[in-house]
């Protein structure tokens, strides 16, 4: 039993760092999420508004993640004993916060986690002015997800209530096995404490609702493959749904097989160490694909299109640089032969045009618009002045 419980205790250690991780990446996450919608607003990349619409219901998701960390905590006896955090709680309160903890994460914070999932995979396929650019998308889809939870959460609720009752009482439980109903193991040793365990009914319902969102994104799945053109993008299509439909199902089978052993065993622990790796690699991946990596490509793309712009400034000014070198090559030529190089110099150096009448007789004098600002010692000489039209723009005829 002491080398049992080490390696208990060594694998509470390792989840309790697994779920630190998992809370790290997600908070990192939600700094890069208010970092991106910060950008949008302050440099104004109206584009980029679409990849930032669903912003609110990622950040849902990253919450519904780390709150199923929490309760994965909570879990572990290692907390429990030898006065620890909640050795302070009697029994009865050790029962009670088993009980919670199937309802929290297998009724709530798992049923919420699909279902976030769901929503997210079909905002790309609903139509941009209800979709994801709506205001009201994420607030509606928040309400949805709660509401689609609601009936599996009432359920897990009810057998972990009711159903010990039913076996107790005679009820049409009474034939089923211990495990089908049981939250806890009392184990009696020094420091009497309630084993947490994984009620197979419980398992079994949250199994079905999983097989049905896997269903469904399969669907999705291949919905959005018919529209991706990006092979980056085809691949982590691919990757999430197989993450999705591998790691839910693996989770749900390795807790239905818990119930072969006792807490606190080497396969129980093994069992139930797995079935949690399992959802924390899911969770992961899914943050990373569906929250991470569209914000670091806006983002990316954004910088493009800076790039793209302190390039053109570039281009205008060696353009404006070679003009002016221009012009002072051909101020130099006028001054060693000013009757030669005169003519060419209003031409070459300057915007000129002539005011006309109708009749097509000059009117007005010649008035040249540099494109530059030069002195007058620059002028060369018989050349016309530097200086706006003589007359109203809207008089003007050619350039």
């Amino acid at each position: 039993m002491p080398l049992t419980r080490f390696a208990t205790d060594a694998l509470g250690v390792v989840t309790i760092c697994l779920v630190a991780l998992l809370v790290l990446l997600g908070l990192l996450c939600i700094v890069y999420s208010f970092y991106f919608r910060s950008r949008i607003r302050n440099q104004g990349l109206i584009q980029l508004s679409y990849f930032s619409g669903p912003w609110i219901i990622r950040i849902t998701f990253i919450l519904f993640v780390i709150w199923w960390g929490f309760g994965e905590i909570i879990r572990l006896s290692l907390l429990r004993r030898d006065g620890r955090v909640l050795n302070a709680l009697d029994l009865k309160w050790q029962e009670t916060v088993c009980k919670g903890y199937i309802v929290s994460n297998m009724g709530f914070a798992e049923p919420c986690l699909f279902l976030t999932l769901v929503f997210l995979l079909r905002a790309p396929l609903q139509n941009m002015e209800t979709g994801i650019l709506s205001r009201k998308w994420n607030r509606r889809t928040a309400g949805y997800v709660l509401l689609y939870c609601l009936p599996i959460f009432a359920l897990q609720l009810f057998i972990i209530l009711i159903g010990p009752q039913l076996r107790k009482n005679k009820g049409s439980l009474q034939k089923l096995p211990h495990y089908f109903t049981s939250t806890v193991m009392i184990e009696n040793a020094a420091d009497v404490i309630a084993l947490c365990t994984y009620p197979l009914l419980n398992t079994i319902l949250l199994g079905l609702f999983a097989t049905i969102l896997t269903v469904y994104l399969f669907w999705l799945g291949r919905r959005i493959l018919k529209l991706v053109i990006n092979k980056g993008l085809q691949k982590r299509v691919y990757t999430l749904i197989f993450s999705v439909s591998s790691f839910l199902p693996l989770r749900v089978l390795l807790l239905g097989l818990s119930v072969l052993s006792k807490p606190e065993h080497i396969l129980f622990e093994a069992l139930a160490f797995s079935a949690f790796l399992a959802l924390v690699c899911c969770s992961g991946v899914c943050i990373c694909i569906l929250v991470y990596c569209p914000i670091a490509d806006s983002l990316a793309l954004g910088n493009l299109q800076d790039v793209e712009a302190r390039r053109r400034i570039i281009d205008e000014h060696n353009d404006t640089m070679s003009l002016i070198a221009n012009q002072s090559h051909l101020e130099e030529s006028s001054r060693l032969s000013p009757g030669r190089n005169s003519d060419a110099s209003t031409k070459r150096g300057s915007i000129s045009f002539r005011t006309y009448e109708r009749d097509g007789a000059s009117t007005g004098p010649f008035v040249e618009l540099s494109l530059f600002s030069p002195s007058q010692d620059a002028t060369p000489p018989g050349s016309p002045p530097l200086g706006w039209p003589m007359r109203p723009p809207r008089q003007a005829q050619g350039y």
